[in-house]
């Protein structure tokens, strides 16, 4: 085509109304209730606006003006919430299994994952940027801690940094600073009295080190001293909860010094069965049988289980920022998650903001986390609603990832082998 026509075909695009231009990147939702994730009042028979990969409005069906011409998709009976952010994974180290692990947590809804202190290649920077900047279409949104730090433990990995003084723990945090990892992350366990844990001069002085950096710090503890060394020390989250008693008020008022503080509580098993029907399309029948044979009553984890929920409970009735997070590998795990964390007296709706609002706050995410225009659009759509009953969360009828609806099918097996 010759220069001229072409400016005339521009110019002609540029004269055509708005509404126009945009009615194939448009696209209406109608009738759903809409679960905002910021703690408000759900909206009912909601409509909201997407366009392109964003959400552009967002409200009661009658308060919402939109486009002519526009796709409408009919969500009567549904339920809308953001998508879910799980900010403690230890994920794979393979450019095809990482990006694997990453499209199989958008399966199950959840669009943006962090893994905690074990990534050892390039590869992990590589992808993180690519999955920021969507380039690897239907993979959510990846952060690393790159290597952590931790106390010299024979026998267990060497991914993380194994330092004995604070001079090495300053020098682990500068290699990592340099790699711009999102935060530092630091264990202070002795695994059942087999290793020596790292001791106040060392772990603060990482944390020290950290911030001069401008970089946060969490930590993986276990029993309640540590925990306060921990926060005298300055550390700004926790990646699991005090495990080995109940919190006392020394401890609460700790906590309660950092305004900022953060915690994921990652509660272990319940002891309980449960009603894990829902990863039936995304495995083999012979892998969900191995799930669901391990799916049982056990009182000695309940009781476990049990310190770590009253601890919880009394964290979040003293208002102190929860996110979800829930270690290892596995993509669902975040369902499981915030049904614990219900069940430790959570209300839904506080798990809710948990698990999307303050997950991205905690990523540093200001463009997702909620149904809110301006946002990405990141949604799930139910078939049911999580503030009845949090496992509802489950029954996703359709999942919404920068405005673009997955492919699930892609991701289900023939349960039947």
């Amino acid at each position: 085509m010759h220069r001229a026509k072409l400016l005339v075909l521009a110019a002609a695009i540029l004269a055509l109304p708005l509404t126009m231009l945009a009615q194939n990147n448009v696209t209406i939702f109608e009738g759903a209730r809409v679960i905002v994730g910021d703690g408000r009042a759900p909206i009912e028979n909601a409509t909201f606006v997407v366009t392109g990969n964003r959400f552009t409005a967002v409200g009661r069906a009658a308060d919402v003006r939109v486009p002519a011409g526009a796709t409408r998709v009919n969500l009567a009976g549904k339920t809308v919430m953001p998508t879910l952010i799980d900010t403690h994974n230890h994920l794979s180290q393979t450019r095809e299994m990482l990006v694997d692990d990453l499209k199989r947590r958008v399966y199950y809804g959840v669009t943006a994952a962090q893994s905690m202190g074990q990534d050892t290649t390039p590869i992990s920077f590589q992808v993180r940027e690519e999955t920021r900047e969507g380039k690897i279409p239907g993979a959510a949104r990846f952060f690393t801690a790159g290597r952590g730090i931790t106390g010299v433990e024979p026998g267990r990995t060497m991914a993380p940094h194994w330092v004995s003084s604070p001079a090495e723990a300053r020098a682990a945090v500068d290699e990592e600073a340099a790699k711009k990892v999102d935060l530092i992350k630091i264990w202070v366990d002795d695994r059942m009295g087999t290793v020596k844990k790292l001791t106040p001069d060392i772990y603060g002085a990482a944390i020290d080190e950290a911030h001069k950096k401008g970089l946060r710090t969490i930590t993986h503890i276990y029993t309640l001293e540590d925990a306060k060394g921990m926060l005298r020390a300055g550390v700004d989250a926790f990646a699991h909860d005090v495990r080995d008693k109940d919190v006392d008020e020394e401890f609460m008022t700790l906590v309660k010094k950092n305004p900022n503080f953060v915690i994921g509580p990652n509660m272990p098993e319940r002891g309980v069965r449960t009603d894990l029907s829902f990863l039936r399309e995304g495995m083999s029948a012979a892998d969900f049988a191995k799930i669901d044979a391990a799916n049982k009553a056990d009182a000695k984890a309940h009781d476990f289980w049990s310190i770590q929920a009253r601890n919880l409970a009394k964290l979040n009735a003293a208002g102190i920022k929860i996110v979800v997070g829930t270690d290892g590998n596995t993509p669902y795990a975040p369902h499981v998650e915030i049904e614990d964390m219900v069940a430790a007296g959570m209300t839904p709706m506080q798990v809710i903001v948990a698990a999307t609002r303050n997950g991205a706050q905690f990523l540093r995410l200001t463009d997702v986390g909620t149904i809110e225009a301006n946002k990405s659009a990141d949604f799930l759509v139910l078939d049911a609603n999580p503030l009845d009953n949090i496992t509802n969360t489950r029954k996703i009828n359709s999942v919404y990832f920068r405005g673009a609806k997955i492919d699930r099918a892609a991701f289900r097996v023939n349960t039947t082998n």
